[in-house]
């Protein structure tokens, strides 16, 4: 099922607050205490990118790029 154009804002502003609080976190850790991400921290991220990627691509173009 296709989701109405308020439906899809709507999940992709909620997936970028989340991404930000996770980065923002991540840039904390790195910045302040001189630690690197967990590997399974930043997969998480990339995975969550990777979701609202397909929310914002049609399938269409999806199908073209690969």
């Amino acid at each position: 099922m296709a989701l109405s154009k308020s439906e899809k804002k709507e999940q992709v502003t909620t997936h970028l607050k989340q991404l930000r609080k996770e980065l923002r976190t991540m840039h904390a850790g790195v910045t302040e205490e001189q630690t690197l991400p967990d590997p399974g921290e930043v997969r998480n991220v990339m995975t969550q990118m990777e979701s609202l990627l397909k929310v914002l691509e049609p399938s269409s173009s999806r199908k073209s790029k690969k």
